[in-house]
């Protein structure tokens, strides 16, 4: 695979049956356990795990002037799991609409340089974000990922 990023604007994300769970970084787990545990519990209820690993992050400013970071990470299920326990929360669809949007191809690590283009092409273009990204990981092979970025842009109403 070659690294290419590739932009694109009022792209929609749209998950169905989505199963979410927020990311406590003072646990002390490994992200993959973390997902194991996911396609697990899904499967437990009865259903299948669908498609790529979603992961939101949310930022925001606290009241002390920290940046402050929420991680979600979701995956679609074949049916919708209406009892779900805690640290679990479903929905049934999910929508993202008018996104900025890159695909990026290259090395994991250098998957920042994806966001770094979304937020640089904003700024030229004078396009407000929101706050929220989510990255699907399409497919890795060897060193090198395809992952598809969503970042909604903020409506002017």
């Amino acid at each position: 695979m070659s690294k290419t990023i590739t932009i694109s604007e009022n792209k929609n994300l749209k998950l169905t049956n989505v199963v979410i769970r927020e990311i406590n970084f003072e646990e002390d787990i490994e992200l993959n356990t973390v997902v194991l545990q996911m396609e697990n519990y899904i499967k437990a209820k009865g259903a299948v795990p669908l498609g790529p690993l979603v992961q939101k992050t949310v930022y925001s400013i606290d009241d002390t002037g920290q940046l402050d970071i929420h991680m979600y990470i979701m995956r679609q299920a074949n049916n919708f799991i209406n009892n779900v326990e805690s640290p679990y929360t479903t929905e049934a669809v999910l929508r993202v609409k008018n996104c900025m949007y890159a695909r990026y191809i290259g090395p994991e690590e250098n998957l920042k340089f994806a966001y770094d283009k979304i937020n640089v092409t904003a700024f030229e273009e004078d396009i407000e974000l929101s706050n929220e990204n989510y990255t699907i990981f399409v497919d890795q092979q060897d060193d090198e990922i395809i992952a598809d970025i969503f970042v909604e842009k903020k409506s002017n109403e």
